[in-house]
C-alpha cells in the first residue's frame, strides 16, 4: 500500500508511503487517500486527522514518470481539479494537521493548502513549479491567492521557485516552523491542544469558516446554520461551562 493509515487515540494517521517517488502521487494512491478521507468522515470516533510523508519529502506532487505526457487528463476528470481535494480541505469534518517532513513541491504543497493546519521542519521546501514543465497549478492558482498577497504568489507561480519553511510560515501558509528532530513533538501538541476542545464545536467552527469564506460579513452573520444551534445547544456545551465552574476538565462525548 502506497499509504499508510491507522487510528489511534481518536486520531487518524494518513502517511505516504512511496518514499522512492518522493511520495509523489499516483492515481492508485489518489484513490487510496480519497477512500481514507471518507472512513474518516464516517467514523464518528475520529477527532482529528494528521497527513504526512516518509522519507526526506511529504509529497512530490503527481508522478509524472507514471502517468506520461498524457496523464493530466486523469486529473482534469477528477473532482478535485487538483489537489488541495486530495486534503479534502473543508469537506473533511475533523481537524487536519499537515506534518511537512520536508519537500512539499507541486501537488503536495497544493495538498497543504488544503489543510487546516500546518507544522513544518525546518529542512521543509514549498513551490509550485508546474510551469516549467508546461503544466498549471490548478489549485495553487485559486487557493495561494486567497491566502496570501497577490503578487507573491504570482511570484512563486510565475518563477517555479521555491520558498523554505520559515518563508512559508511569514506568508501565513505554515502555522509552526520547528527544528527537524522536533517535529513529531510539535504535531503531537498541536493535537493534543485539539483534543482538548469540544468535538461538535471544531466540527463547527471548520464548517463555519468554510461555508461563509468570500461571504460579506453581514451576510455571514445570517449564516447561522441548524448545526450551530445545535453545537451551542449540545450536551457538550452545557459539560464546558460547567466544568469550567467545577474547576475541571470537561468530559466530551459529542453529544
Amino acid at each position: 500500500m502506497s499509504v499508510e493509515f491507522e487510528v489511534t487515540d481518536q486520531v487518524a494517521r494518513v502517511t505516504l508511503n512511496r518514499p522512492e517517488r518522493l511520495n509523489a502521487i499516483d492515481q492508485s494512491t489518489f484513490k487510496q487517500l480519497n477512500e481514507i478521507w471518507l472512513e474518516i468522515n464516517q467514523c464518528d470516533s475520529v477527532r482529528c486527522a494528521i497527513l504526512t510523508g516518509t522519507g526526506r519529502a511529504f509529497c512530490a506532487g503527481a508522478d509524472m514518470k507514471e502517468e506520461g505526457p498524457d496523464g493530466v487528463q486523469y486529473w482534469l476528470q477528477t473532482n478535485s481539479y487538483g489537489f488541495s481535494g486530495i486534503a479534502c480541505g473543508g469537506r473533511l469534518n475533523v481537524p487536519l494537521v499537515a506534518k511537512v517532513n520536508g519537500l512539499a513541491l507541486g501537488g503536495g504543497f497544493e495538498t497543504i493548502l488544503g489543510c487546516d493546519i500546518v507544522i513544518a521542519a525546518e529542512s521543509a521546501t514549498f513551490g509550485l513549479p508546474e510551469a516549467r514543465v508546461g503544466r498549471l497549478p490548478l489549485d495553487g492558482m485559486i487557493v495561494l491567492p486567497r491566502i496570501v498577497p497577490r503578487n507573491l504568489a504570482l511570484g512563486l507561480m510565475l518563477t517555479g521557485g521555491r520558498i523554505s519553511a520559515s518563508e512559508a510560515a511569514k506568508w501565513g501558509i505554515v502555522n509552526e516552523v520547528v527544528p527537524d528532530d522536533q517535529l513529531d513533538r510539535a504535531v503531537e501538541k498541536w493535537v493534543e491542544d485539539i483534543l482538548s476542545c469540544a468535538p461538535l464545536s471544531l466540527k463547527a467552527i471548520k464548517r463555519y469558516v468554510f461555508d461563509t469564506t468570500g461571504m460579506e460579513i453581514s451576510e455571514a452573520r445570517r449564516h447561522m446554520s441548524d448545526a450551530l444551534s445545535a453545537t451551542l445547544q449540545s450536551e457538550d456545551a452545557r459539560e464546558g461551562v460547567k466544568a469550567f465552574q467545577e474547576k475541571r476538565l470537561p468530559v466530551w462525548k459529542g453529544q
